[in-house]
């Protein structure tokens, strides 16, 4: 199961943690967790693409760390959309994602 961990400070998300395997197929085949990475990995692109100082992230096999240093408009609409569709898709694979806040 992927678990996402969200935490937030001032009423501001300021940390994502994902972590694990959904399991839902063999890896290489595996569409949620793809969909998940994908979601996460563009957002951090996206948020470094406009100010490299605004996020800082950490990455290994079934885990990667968000931090949020710097919070801005954009950086809260680009934050919240993640969650948003990482939200939509543990409505659709609720047995493969959990999601804390």
């Amino acid at each position: 199961m992927i678990r996402i961990n969200v935490k937030k400070k001032d009423d501001k998300i300021n940390y994502v943690k994902v972590s694990g395997h959904a399991e839902y197929a063999e890896e290489g085949f595996d569409i949620v967790c793809a969909s998940v990475s994908c979601i996460c990995i563009t957002t951090v692109n996206a948020l470094i693409s406009i100010d490299e100082e605004c996020v800082v992230y950490s990455e290994e096999d079934g885990m990667l760390e968000i931090g949020i240093m710097k919070h801005s408009d954009i950086t809260s609409k680009l934050v919240n959309n993640m969650l948003d569709m990482l939200g939509k898709l543990a409505e659709d694979y609720n047995e493969y994602i959990k999601i804390s806040k």
